[in-house]
């Protein structure tokens, strides 16, 4: 191990710890796109599974090897053969993700029998009815402040009607979408 250059330190450990898992991360996930509304979320599910499937990809070939070769494989994750092992993995998954178009501008469709006009965003649709909740619980403390018989009273009574009226429709719509 004499003579390791801080490059190819940093290169075995991008090899070891993310490339293989992220190229197995996009060929097993074509469709994960790191946009809006989330991003966050997705960029993160990404990382963190592409360290967890690289470090096990590394121990299982590391172990391979081991079995294979016991006295011709250094235990070292800058070997060159645990290296070039893992590169080609790596390469075969990025293949096997670039044709299932997961680098494409638009991720690949689902099943065809799937209406994609129906459907929605789970996270956008918690988020919908966590806005509702937030927005109705402020309508019935300014409710609570105001006096009965008011203009301002009957806006009020109104404004939570409204919202519970698009809450209630929210839900019975995704009732009779999963009845069907």
């Amino acid at each position: 191990m004499e003579g390791v250059t801080i490059v190819e330190v940093a290169l075995a450990a991008l090899l070891a710890f993310f490339v293989p898992g992220y190229c197995v991360t996009r060929a097993t996930f074509p469709e994960w796109r790191v946009v809006r509304p989330l991003h966050r979320l997705r960029l993160l599910e990404t990382i963190a599974l592409s360290f967890v499937v690289s470090v096990a990809l590394t121990v299982v070939v590391g172990e391979i090897l081991l079995a294979a070769s016991p006295s011709g494989f250094q235990a070292y994750w800058t070997d060159p053969i645990l290296e070039s092992l893992l590169g080609a993995l790596a390469l075969v998954a990025f293949a096997v993700a670039w044709v299932r178009g997961a680098f494409r501008p638009t991720p690949p469709g689902g099943p065809s029998h799937v209406d994609a006009s129906r459907e929605e965003d789970p996270w956008a649709l918690m988020g919908e009815l966590d806005r509702l909740e937030r927005d109705r619980r402020r309508a019935m403390h300014q409710l609570r402040r105001s006096r009965a018989g008011t203009p301002e009273f009957a806006r009020i009574q109104a404004e939570i009607n409204r919202i519970d009226s698009r809450r209630v429709e929210i839900l019975r719509e995704r009732e009779e979408e999963y009845a069907s």
